[in-house]
């Protein structure tokens, strides 16, 4: 207000010696006709109105009008004009200038207008982006207010929600803005200013026609145009954050019974196959039958490594819920390449006894920097994988190379191979081929176990396949750095 007034006194005097220099000037210029004076007039009162409004241009007009009067129209030194001609001059003089300073002025308000409401669409264009980019509803009920203060240079903001029955406010303290007027915005659904020179204004916010709310800002002044469009926004983003909640909790709640029907198809399949061996061996041995001691120790084995077998998957199990529940902790320390890969192997002896398995690494000795527990884990989930579909007889082969600061292992498997359409959802959980899952037995739980496994140690996981010839699962396991610098500081310069 100080400054606008400050502005106003400044044209005011600006006007008042404009008039003086220019009369000031052509008076002791006799060679200059009134017509020159007149349009120099014109001129400094069409900058008076375009600078400082039309008070001062009228100001400027009468002040400008006199000094024609009196200094150069005849008798000169009077205000008394003989000649009629001169009252129409100084009369088109006046009227000229009033209606050029309004069309200026107008001209003016409009620009203002017009950068005012750009700067408005652009800020609520931002606010908007903003508001989107939060997807979590809680989230966005605080960051609203904060959103408005940045975007709308506020000195505070709040919004008040009508089913929460809670106000969240742009700041940690006591709001600035008052709870009895967001309430009040809310009830009484109307855009409200309160003492404008503190610029506190209140609106409601709508859902279509229903008021869900309101919102209130101190210390920025806009539109109510632009308040209803705020209004509309911040319901808009409330109800979309609300709806992808819902369609996320929709989709998990389907996701949840998709993988429990899947999981139950699994695991009953899985157990039922041993569980009907185990009591068919037991059973048989409970009747007492006549068998020799070769036939009642090939029962005990049945029932040893189906008991095994349900035992493994159990562990699998039990391991899928606890990396995925983040409930693991590697315990990192160096091995060797070849000593890891045997002791994997040991944990494969039924896959081992059942077909060749053969072994290529160049450097045995190489270190990796692993938990060798869940490493082993890896290896023993691809190996049996590889056994459950590469044709009998054929061999399972493993190799690994030093590969950009880690170690990839390489195993492959001569089996029918994998579609190409099913490559990219192969590690998915409880996913199995289309054309194996009802003939060859599994869960679909071992290669996402790996892959989270790998994931977990900094490595990489993928596979190739061709169908027909096989398929390669390669993954990487990090070198141990200090054995790495180590070489690296001790191999001789070139």
């Amino acid at each position: 207000m100080e400054r606008h007034f400050r502005s106003k006194t400044a044209g005011y005097l600006l006007s008042l010696a404009f008039v003086a220099l220019t009369t000031l000037a052509y008076r002791n210029a006799t060679i200059f006709v009134p017509t020159t004076v007149i349009l120099t007039y014109l001129l400094g009162i069409l900058a008076a109105s375009a600078f400082w409004g039309l008070g001062v241009s009228v100001f400027m007009s009468g002040l400008a009008m006199l000094a024609l009067d009196y200094f150069f129209f005849p008798p000169i030194g009077t205000f008394h004009i003989s000649d009629p001609r001169d009252w129409v001059s100084l009369f088109a003089f006046l009227v000229t200038s009033l209606i050029g300073s309004d069309l200026s002025v107008r001209a003016r308000q409009q620009a203002e207008e017009a950068n005012r409401r750009k700067n408005e669409l652009e800020r609520l264009y931002q606010f908007s982006r903003d508001t989107m980019k939060v997807r979590d509803s809680l989230v966005l009920r605080n960051e609203i207010p904060k959103i408005i203060v940045e975007v709308f240079k506020a000195k505070a903001a709040a919004l008040y929600l009508l089913d929460k029955h809670q106000i969240y406010g742009s700041r940690d303290e006591a709001p600035l803005v008052g709870e009895l007027r967001l309430k009040a915005a809310a009830e009484q659904e109307e855009i409200e200013v309160v003492d404008p020179l503190h610029e506190g204004q209140f609106a409601p916010v709508r859902l279509g026609t229903r008021v869900i709310g309101s919102f209130g800002m101190v210390g920025s002044l806009v539109s109510n145009n632009s308040l209803e469009a705020i209004g509309t926004l911040i319901a808009s983003a409330i109800d979309r954050a609300q709806a992808i909640e819902m369609l996320g909790k929709a989709e998990a709640v389907r996701e949840n019974e998709r993988l429990k029907s899947v999981l139950l198809d699994a695991i009953t399949h899985d157990f039922k196959t041993p569980l009907t061996s185990i009591k068919a061996s037991a059973t048989s041995l409970l009747e007492d039958l006549q068998f020799n001691k070769k036939q009642r120790k090939e029962l005990l084995v049945i029932i040893d490594e189906e008991c095994d077998r349900i035992n493994r998957l159990i562990g699998e199990t039990a391991d899928m819920a606890r990396l995925e529940a983040g409930d693991v902790t590697l315990q990192f320390a160096r091995h060797a390449v070849g000593k890891l890969v045997s002791e994997a192997l040991s944990d494969c002896a039924d896959v081992r006894s059942a077909r060749p398995i053969r072994v290529e690494i160049k450097d045995p000795q190489c270190s990796v920097y692993v938990d060798s527990v869940w490493a082993r884990k890896v290896f023993a989930n691809l190996v049996r994988n590889a056994d459950l579909y590469s044709a009998p007889t054929q061999p399972i082969m493993i190799d690994a190379e030093r590969k950009n600061g880690f170690i990839a292992f390489h195993i492959a498997d001569k089996g029918p191979g994998i579609e190409e359409s099913e490559l990219k959802y192969i590690f998915d959980r409880f996913y199995r081929g289309r054309g194996h899952r009802h003939r060859v037995p599994g869960t679909g739980m071992g290669l996402p176990i790996a892959k989270a496994i790998v994931e977990a140690h900094g490595g990489t996981i993928e596979v190739s396949s061709q169908k027909g010839k096989g398929s390669v699962f390669t993954f990487t396991l990090p070198i141990d750095p200090e054995a790495s610098h180590s070489e690296s500081t001790s191999r001789p310069s070139e």
